[in-house]
């Protein structure tokens, strides 16, 4: 189990949102560009038959329509559902990355800007840790650092 479990379903909602329905947006139109393809080379198809070409005629947009119409209702939500889950790796690093400034701003010391595994933009993180170091060491240590050290001198 993870360690730190996300407590919200969407983090950024604007970010997440525009990025997942990109995806949706281009599934729709490789979609469309299949169903116009296929289209086209059943018509073709259809044209070369010595007989029956019209029953094939006109079967083909039924038989199109029904295939492109169950392929929308799987392949939609399922891109939709990979997009949000996918936009987490990235919306979840940003929130973080800001809670992390806004803490220091508030003069606390948050410690070091850790990521959840699997998380993209580790290498920002990094960064932030190291452009942030000289201002942290400034402010008081966080509480679990404090805690921990007198644990220690306890001991």
């Amino acid at each position: 189990m993870a360690r730190y479990k996300r407590r919200t379903t969407i983090i950024r909602p604007k970010l997440q949102m525009k990025l997942t329905l990109t995806f949706v947006g281009l599934t729709l139109l490789a979609l469309m560009l299949q169903f116009m393809v296929f289209l086209r080379a059943m018509t073709s198809i259809a044209v070369s038959l010595p007989s029956d070409h019209d029953v094939l005629m006109d079967a083909v947009p039924e038989v199109l329509v029904q295939s492109l119409l169950l392929t929308f209702c799987v392949v939609v939500p399922l891109i939709f559902l990979v997009g949000v889950l996918l936009t987490f790796r990235i919306a979840g690093p940003v929130y973080r990355f800001e809670a992390f400034l806004k803490q220091i701003l508030r003069g606390e010391n948050p410690g070091e800007c850790h990521l959840r595994k699997g998380d993209e933009l580790n290498e920002l993180c990094g960064l932030i840790n190291q452009v942030t170091q000289p201002l942290r060491e400034k402010l008081p240590q966080p509480e679990s650092k404090q805690a921990a050290a007198g644990d220690r001198k306890a001991a």
